[in-house]
């Protein structure tokens, strides 16, 4: 039987290919190579497996994170944080499709991944915005808003085979996804900060 580890990047990998809905107790247990009862003896339910797999993933990814230095001038602050976003997720695409999955519906799992790993962040970055606003240096925008221009350039780094089409060189260095991180980074900060961001006519 696999080790618990390999178990849960399957459970990753199945996941993120199938979806939560799609990925029955006889798919799972075929992909992870363990008998059909396995995950309920294990686990208690799939909701569970689910679960486990998504602390030892985002775990993984948070403890990857690397520290920003709180004394930084805050739009500083700010790109630091959401580089080591962007390139947390090119190193690990997968959790950023199961992700991706859970955001399009409302249940018990967006509930608990709001709850657990992304209120957190907001409450962080939504700090280090209401400073850089009240210093008239961004326009006031809400965090919805915030959230959206920052998160989908993820699929700039997860979304490989569309980015070599674009033009992308393979194989891609951890110093060529660091850079891309970077400029992404820079594109939304520099947006966020323009004069004029969020006026209406």
């Amino acid at each position: 039987m696999p080790d618990e580890a390999v178990i849960l990047r399957r459970g990753v990998e199945a996941f993120a290919e199938l979806g939560y809905d799609h990925a029955s107790a006889r798919e799972l247990a075929r992909r992870l190579g363990v008998s059909h009862n396995f995950i309920n003896d294990r686990y208690g339910s799939k909701a569970a497996f689910w679960r486990a797999v998504v602390d030892h993933s985002l775990g993984a990814q948070l403890a990857a994170m690397p520290e920003v230095d709180p004394s930084l001038d805050d739009a500083e602050r700010l790109r630091r944080i959401i580089v080591g976003f962007y390139r947390t997720a090119a190193d690990a695409p997968l959790v950023g499709r199961l992700l991706v999955n859970e955001f399009t519906q409302d249940s018990e799992r967006l509930d608990y991944l709001y709850e657990k790993y992304m209120a957190p962040t907001v409450q962080t970055l939504g700090a280090i915005v209401d400073r850089l606003v009240a210093d008239g240096r961004m326009e006031p925008v809400p965090m919805d808003v915030l959230f959206f221009a920052i998160v989908p350039p993820i699929s700039g780094m997860v979304e490989v085979p569309l980015a070599r089409r674009l033009g992308r060189p393979e194989p891609t260095s951890p110093q060529q996804l660091t850079d891309t991180a970077e400029t992404l980074a820079r594109l939304v900060v520099n947006g966020l900060l323009a004069k004029g961001f969020g006026t209406r006519s």
